[in-house]
Order: C-alpha cells, then structure tokens, then sequence
C-alpha cells in the first residue's frame, strides 16, 4: 500500500536540473559511477548505481533531473551530493530528462 506525504512535505523536496559533465566508474565497484554535475551556480558529485547499465561516456552531456536537498552520503570514498531520478522498467533504469534543453540547476516543480 502506498503510503501518503503532505503537500507540505512534498514542497520540501528541491528538483533541479543537472548536466553531467564527467562520468567515471568507481574502481573496485561493479554498480557504480562517479558523476560531476552542473547545477548552474554549483557543481556537484553524485554517485549512481548505474555501470551496469550505461557506459560512463554514455552518459556525459546528459541533463537530468536531482533531488538536491539531500542529505550527503558517503560511498566507496566518495561523497554523493544529491540523487538522481530514474524510473525502473524491466529491471533497467531509465534516467528522467526534460524534453527540451534547460539551463542548469532550473528548479522542477
């Protein structure tokens, strides 16, 4: 059963659009992939389980949509500073994109 969050708590929740402009596999790491992100005013890390399914290169000059407001965590050594939005299809991600170009760090609502 689903369970519900106040549109309060929905407001909470700070989506912007970043572009990936580096990708590197994580050594010693069979799922993940180091991301430096352009958020517009600031570029971030994030570290996604996505080697399996995408080549690092595939993915640089992506824009993307991020939950930036998350708390920081650390990883294999390195600090992931937000998440990416993917659905999940047949077991495979598919990365949330705007259906046009954007600007960096422009707020999703």
């Amino acid at each position: 059963m689903t369970e519900y969050i106040s549109f309060q708590d929905f407001k909470k929740i700070d989506l912007r659009i970043a572009k990936i402009l580096d990708a590197r596999k994580i050594p010693n790491s069979r799922k993940l992939i180091l991301l430096y992100c352009d958020l517009g005013e600031e570029k971030r890390t994030l570290v996604a389980g996505l080697a399996e399914y995408f080549k690092p290169e595939e993915l640089i000059g992506k824009e993307i949509v991020v939950v930036t407001n998350l708390q920081p965590k650390k990883m294999m050594g390195y600090t992931s500073q937000g998440m990416l939005l993917a659905a999940v299809t047949n077991g495979k991600p598919v990365l949330l994109k705007p259906e046009e170009e954007v600007p960096p760090g422009t707020k999703v609502e």
